[in-house]
């Protein structure tokens, strides 16, 4: 068996470094069961040391060219030679215990992906609340939060991967198709809840409660096609770090 982490990077020195740090701690719940593992990092055109610090940390590193979350998780996945593939944001710090209950998923032989509830870095009562409403949701829909999402490779790959119709949402829609194909395959999309995903609450800190209201509001209004334009997924393109 061999597992896969891809982790897509945009101008993340900041972040980067912990990541990392932590995906290769938590490989320690694939090599005592004797699985292989690599870790890939998709350097989305950063102009900062993205490349350099993922190298530093021994990932290989890809490059591509196009700013879009989709291309960049596509592109990493395109270079991996693992069975399965879990994808992990830049700005979030996944534990031994999550890799470990990953690891008993695939085992168990019946899922076929996944993904985690979420854990923000944030003691605010607005985030709390919101988190705790995806969460649930997370787990009723069976839709993987974008920070952790893990599958079957050659699943992955029978999808055609994430859209990059999408600049925002793609987990989501990814996660809709795996869904289907599960029920087709008698296997399962499960949600892992013991050990929530540790991730940053940048963008709570960085836009204000306005800024992501109005852009919820216009995903909504226009039925979810604010989710194809770059403009409007502003909160992942502008920057802003």
């Amino acid at each position: 068996m061999k597992i896969s982490v891809i982790v897509p990077a945009y101008n993340e020195e900041r972040l980067l470094p912990a990541s990392l740090r932590h995906v290769k701690q938590s490989f320690i719940e694939f090599d005592r069961r004797g699985w292989q593992t690599e870790l890939i990092v998709c350097d989305n055109n950063s102009t900062d040391r993205t490349a350099e610090i993922a190298r530093e940390a021994g990932a290989s590193v890809v490059f591509e060219p196009v700013n879009q979350i989709s291309r960049a998780r596509n592109a990493g996945a395109a270079c991996a030679t693992g069975d399965w593939l879990i994808f992990v944001d830049a700005d979030s710090f996944p534990s031994p215990e999550l890799f470990d209950d990953v690891a008993t998923a695939i085992e168990h032989g019946a899922c076929l992906g996944g993904g985690s509830t979420v854990r923000l870095e944030s003691e605010r009562l607005d985030v709390r609340l919101w988190v705790a409403a995806w969460n649930a949701l997370s787990r009723r829909a069976r839709w993987a939060a974008g920070s952790f999402l893990f599958c079957d490779a050659a699943a992955f790959r029978e999808l055609g991967g994430f859209s990059e119709a999408l600049y925002a949402g793609e987990e989501i829609e990814l996660s809709r198709r795996l869904k289907r194909v599960a029920g087709r395959k008698r296997r399962s999309i499960v949600i892992l809840h013991r050990h929530p995903l540790r991730t940053s609450a940048r963008k709570v800190r960085l836009y204000s409660a306005g800024e992501l209201f109005l852009f919820l509001l216009r995903t909504i209004a226009y039925g979810g096609r604010a989710l194809r334009s770059r403009e409007d997924c502003f909160a992942w393109y502008d920057g802003r770090r």
